[in-house]
């Protein structure tokens, strides 16, 4: 058996590892559970009802795939093997309508299952079916339902595992992804802590190690074949994107002190998501800003969970209900973001609740688009609104100087223009 403690003390140790980038402190990660969840609920529903498609593109699917893919270098080119091919009559889940019903009733049974055993059975059954072009790549989908089950797949995972393992697992293959997530589940139990529980954790490892980040000896030779200039390429990139998201997380947190700074001037209690009250803004932390807790919403655990981790919230001084919501979307999903602001209008008593997306101005049409989705047609309109960076920059101010209540902020906030003219807001 490899010697695996050096190797994920150096994994653990390395700031610009995924296990620091993506794992730990990537709050996308943890609000892309519970969408992408609701995307396959979607997928199952428009399997059923005959409206799944003909293509990749406009899919249900490709929202679920979207969501993943966002989730930093681990998930990159997740979305490929999903691509409808015509020409290879791959993935044939699209035009043969027995493969389709397979896929969505795998789904939906893997949506309900939370025995071993019996998702095993499962994959085992889809796996007889043989459709063409359809393979492990579905366990990235697998483990946003499972994943203390299901590690993640790609190319780089299994160059990752073949090096430190010492094997020659093959792609396109369920019984190869099956071995790997047994021999993975084995190395980490092994481990004195273990490393997570969620197997993201160690397919991180994996990753490092398949893109050339992490030397180890199963992977020396290739890296060094690969020559300075590339090592130097890889290591360059890596800052590159390191710097790119703390750039993201930083205007992210710019405009939640924002919306907290304007919400106590106009006379709301502020609460902060949970994962980002710490932070300091300018000099100031946001725990500064906000209440300890929201008031008590009698939903399931998940639920409240999901809700605490909304951006901002605005609650009335006077009776303790929300007013207000904003969803900050700097470059994760406005899908995911709209069904958190959804959960807390399901959940919270209270009336005249206004809820926002908060994005920079190129996300303008993506918002439009996505509020326009047969998904959300049950809304009425202006049911969600949504606030641009630049406005909400420039107006902060006579917001807070003039504004009245948290009604104030219906002047610089914008709907959807996708709807007819008789839906549009006044």
């Amino acid at each position: 058996m490899v010697e695996l403690a050096p190797i994920i003390q150096r994994y653990r140790t390395d700031p610009e590892s995924v296990y620091h980038t993506w794992f730990l402190h990537d709050e996308a990660r943890l609000k892309a559970f519970r969408a992408i969840r609701r995307g396959v609920q979607e997928i199952v529903l428009a399997v059923r009802e005959s409206r799944f498609g003909a293509d990749y593109k406009g899919s249900p699917l490709e929202t679920v795939l979207e969501s993943i893919t966002e989730q930093k270098q681990v998930f990159q080119g997740a979305a490929h093997p999903f691509y409808w091919k015509p020409k290879l009559r791959i993935p044939d889940i699209y035009e043969n309508e027995g493969n389709q019903r397979a896929f969505g009733l795998f789904l939906d049974r893997c949506l309900a299952i939370q025995q071993e055993d019996r998702l095993l059975q499962e994959i085992a059954t889809l796996d007889r079916k043989e459709i063409k072009g359809l393979g492990p790549s579905v366990a990235n989908i697998l483990y946003f339902l499972h994943p203390t089950l299901f590690p993640p797949f790609n190319t780089a995972i299994l160059k990752g595992y073949n090096a430190l393992f010492q094997a020659n697992k093959k792609l396109g293959s369920w019984t190869a992804y099956l071995e790997m997530r047994e021999v993975i589940r084995i190395a980490n139990a092994g481990l004195t802590p273990q490393l997570s529980s969620d197997l993201g954790a160690f397919a991180g490892m994996l990753f490092e190690i398949g893109s050339g980040r992490m030397i180890v000896t199963g992977n020396a030779t290739e890296v060094l074949a690969k020559e300075c200039e590339a090592i130097e390429k890889i290591r360059a990139k890596r800052v590159k994107e390191v710097e790119e998201d703390r750039s993201e997380e930083n205007e992210h947190l710019g405009m939640q002190f924002l919306l907290a700074q304007v919400g106590r001037s106009l006379g709301c209690d502020v609460h902060v998501a949970v994962n980002d009250r710490n932070r300091v803004w300018e000099g100031q932390s946001l725990a500064t800003l906000t209440i300890d807790a929201l008031p008590s919403m009698n939903c399931p655990e998940d639920v409240t969970t999901t809700i605490s981790l909304i951006d901002v919230i605005w609650l009335s001084k006077a009776t303790n209900e929300v007013v207000c919501a904003f969803e900050v979307e700097k470059s994760t999903s406005i899908y995911s973001g709209i069904l958190r602001l959804l959960d807390l209008a399901q959940t919270a008593s209270c009336s005249g609740l206004h809820l926002y997306l908060v994005a920079p101005d190129k996300r303008e049409r993506e918002i439009q688009a996505q509020l326009s989705r047969p998904a959300f047609a049950h809304l009425t309109p202006g049911h969600i609104r949504y606030l641009l960076f630049t406005d909400l920059k420039k107006n902060a101010n006579g917001l807070c100087t003039f504004g009245v209540d948290h009604r104030a902020l219906t002047k610089i906030a914008r709907t959807c223009n996708c709807l007819a003219p008789s839906q549009r807001l006044p």
